[in-house]
């Protein structure tokens, strides 16, 4: 069983920077593939960032390229989303989410354990 519990997340103006973090418990940490996804309210939870079990292999939604950045500590067991030059459009709830092996994958149900979710605002 994995736990996962995000944090970061708040209200923002345009072109603010958050980082978003998400403590994982359990041993497996390292040999799980983790994504962050977005929800905002009326519409589909999407990818925005995902990052292989070693760290070394990344894949960025394409509104989110060059802004925001994935990035892992195994010795923390904690994911985090950088995200700057942030627009009213990226508000949404972040979810973060452990994948079943350590490959980046790209489909949802491939994630067998997820957080609760922090909102982020971002006003204009």
């Amino acid at each position: 069983q994995v736990q996962l519990v995000e944090s970061g997340g708040g209200l923002v103006q345009a072109g603010d920077s958050l980082r978003l973090s998400c403590a994982a418990s359990g041993p497996t940490f390292s040999s799980r593939a983790m994504g962050w996804f977005r929800q905002a309210p009326g519409k589909e939870r999407d990818l925005v960032a995902a990052i292989s079990g070693s760290g070394t292999s990344t894949y960025y939604g394409d509104s989110m390229k060059g802004r925001f950045t994935i990035s892992r500590d195994n010795a923390k067991n904690t994911v985090y989303l950088q995200m700057n030059s942030l627009k009213p459009e990226d508000t949404a709830v972040y979810y973060c989410a452990a994948g079943r092996t350590s490959l980046v994958v790209l489909v949802m149900t491939l994630y067998d354990y997820w957080g609760q979710g922090t909102q982020v605002t971002v006003s204009s």
